[in-house]
C-alpha cells in the first residue's frame, strides 16, 4: 500500500523502473522525468530487477527485543488461572511491573477479576441495569437545581 504522500504509485514506480531496465534509461533522465531522487528511480529498478513487488516494505520491526519472554507470560497466565490473583499480585510475586503484567493479561484477553464469578472463576453475566421506564409523556420529569430560590407562599413575582 502506497502511503498518501508517495510521489509514485505501485504503477508509477513499475513504469519508472521499466524506462530505466528495458529501455535503458539513464537513472538520472528518468528520476527528473517522475520527479523524484536520482537514489530512488535506482532503488525501484533494482527492486524491478530483481523481481519484488512495486509496494512499500511492511514497517514492522524484524524482531522486538523489549518484549516479555514467552515464559514469564506464561507464568502470569497460570498463576492468574491458578490462583485468581491481580495484576498487582503477579507482578509482586514474579517481581515485574503490575503494567506489564496488565499488558499480559490483556494481550491474552483475559478479563478483569471485577468481572468474573468468585467461585467458579468464569466470566460473570453483568446484570442487567434497573431502568425507569414511562408509560406516557412527563412522567419521569428530572430537574436538577443549583439552590432554591426565597419564593413566598402563594408564589411571587418571579
Amino acid at each position: 500500500m502506497v502511503h498518501a504522500n508517495a510521489p509514485l504509485t505501485a504503477v508509477g514506480r513499475e513504469r519508472l523502473a521499466r524506462l530505466i531496465v528495458e529501455q535503458g534509461w539513464p537513472v538520472r533522465r528518468a528520476a527528473e522525468r517522475f520527479q523524484v531522487s536520482p537514489a530512488t528511480a535506482s532503488r525501484w529498478s533494482r527492486r524491478f530487477r530483481d523481481g519484488e513487488p512495486m509496494t512499500d516494505r511492511s514497517s514492522r520491526p524484524g524482531s522486538s527485543p523489549g518484549r516479555t519472554p514467552m515464559r514469564l507470560e506464561h507464568r502470569i497466565v497460570s498463576l492468574r488461572f491458578s490462583r485468581r490473583w491481580g495484576p498487582h499480585r503477579i507482578g509482586y510475586h514474579l517481581g515485574v511491573p503490575r503494567s506489564t503484567v496488565g499488558r499480559v493479561l490483556h494481550r491474552y484477553r483475559m478479563p478483569p477479576l471485577a468481572h468474573l464469578d468468585q467461585a467458579t472463576g468464569l466470566p460473570a453475566r453483568r446484570p442487567t441495569p434497573i431502568r425507569y421506564e414511562a408509560t406516557a409523556p412527563g412522567q419521569l420529569v428530572h430537574v436538577d437545581i443549583k439552590k432554591l430560590g426565597r419564593i413566598p407562599d402563594g408564589g411571587g413575582w418571579r
